[in-house]
């Protein structure tokens, strides 16, 4: 029995001292053929780095308004008798929109001032005969306050007319009429919205940090999808004397000219200020600049010299670099990258230092410095 044991496990011991070897052979073999590849080669794409004019600006999504807009309305509530307007109108200030039904009004108004033209004549008469002494100074005071009485009543009663007929509080254009001829108008409700639209704001918010660059008056560019092809300018107009607690931003306030009405209240508007004298700057595509915790850097492609069969080789060498600000599709290089070098755009993601690759720009990345969305 002891014999037979010893030679069972002899015979595993070389069984599993055989399969140890075979897995060991086979990672060696394996090793030594990964070891003969060598590097795989990786296809990127590149662009050669350029220097052009860079304008510092700065850009935020604003809000337009007119500088004069309300709901129309009347101060008193009644019925309305006539309609005035047409809807999209442009009218002056001034002139009559809406006549609420006013009979009743004005036939109080025409007894009041019968009553103080009574009380005016009843004044005169006793005036007259104050001189000679015929009456007391007491009938004359009272006659004389009995006439202002008349008169603040009379007064009184033709503001309340003069409310039944609602006009423009300003020039501008009328939008939708929301009453009818016939319809009881509760005061205050609107009528329609009337806009000015010869001058126009936009408001837009800035970080604190941009006050330094801003001033009254200087020049802005707005551009808005509506029309796409066309940029408006203006001045800012005013800034904010508050800062924002809960974003740090500023409220800032530019005018633009509106003559042909394209801008209208509500819509928005990308603003772009420019904040400084224009410079050279190298300029990347976006996609060429890797970010990480430890900085951006690019890979350089470089030349690697020649193969065992003699050809050329190209290998990439990861760099460190300091952006600026972003254009479109572009980002400004301030340190790290020359004007000329080749860099890589797109295939970052399998590279590390000494890699082999092979360029191929037959699919480059976007390097628009004003992309444009394509409608699908």
């Amino acid at each position: 029995m002891i014999k037979r044991m010893i030679i069972m496990l002899m015979v595993v011991g070389l069984i599993l001292g055989g399969i140890f070897y075979f897995i060991s052979f086979k990672g060696r073999m394996i090793k030594e053929f990964m070891a003969a590849q060598g590097i795989p080669v990786q296809t990127v794409s590149t662009i050669t780095a350029t220097s052009m004019e860079w304008s510092p600006k700065l850009e935020a999504i604003g809000n337009l308004q007119a500088v004069q807009g309300t709901n129309v309305s009347a101060e008193v509530s009644g019925i309305v008798a006539a309609i005035y307007f047409q809807q999209g109108d442009n009218v002056k200030q001034g002139a009559p929109l809406l006549q609420l039904r006013a009979a009743d009004d004005k036939a109080k108004l025409a007894a009041l001032n019968a009553s103080a033209q009574l009380a005016r004549v009843t004044y005169n008469r006793n005036l007259e005969q104050y001189r000679v002494e015929a009456v007391s100074k007491q009938t004359l005071d009272m006659d004389k306050a009995n006439l202002d009485v008349a008169l603040a009543n009379s007064a009184q009663q033709q503001a309340v007319v003069d409310k039944k007929l609602v006009r423009a509080p300003f020039s501008g254009r009328l939008g939708v009429r929301l009453v009818d001829v016939g319809q009881f108008l509760e005061a205050g409700a609107p009528i329609a919205n009337l806009q000015a639209l010869d001058t126009i704001y936009v408001d837009f918010y800035l970080p604190q940090q941009a006050l330094a660059t801003l001033k009254v008056g200087l020049p802005v560019r707005l551009t808005t999808d509506a029309y796409p092809q066309q940029e408006f300018t203006g001045t800012i107009s005013v800034i904010n004397p508050k800062i924002d607690l809960t974003t740090r931003n500023v409220l800032v306030r530019a005018s633009l000219n509106n003559p042909k009405h394209q801008l209208l209240p509500g819509m928005y508007a990308v603003v772009t200020i420019a904040s400084g004298q224009a410079q050279n700057r190298v300029t990347l595509p976006r996609t060429a600049i890797t970010f990480n915790s430890f900085g951006a850097t690019v890979f350089r492609v470089e030349d690697g010299g020649k193969d065992g069969q003699g050809k050329p080789t190209l290998l990439v060498k990861q760099h460190f670099v300091t952006t600026g600000e972003t254009r479109g599709d572009q980002i400004a290089i301030l340190k790290g990258v020359d004007e000329g070098d080749i860099i890589v755009t797109s295939g970052q993601i399998k590279l590390r230092n000494g890699s082999p690759v092979v360029v191929d720009n037959s699919i480059k990345p976007s390097d628009d410095p004003a992309p444009q969305p394509i409608d699908q």
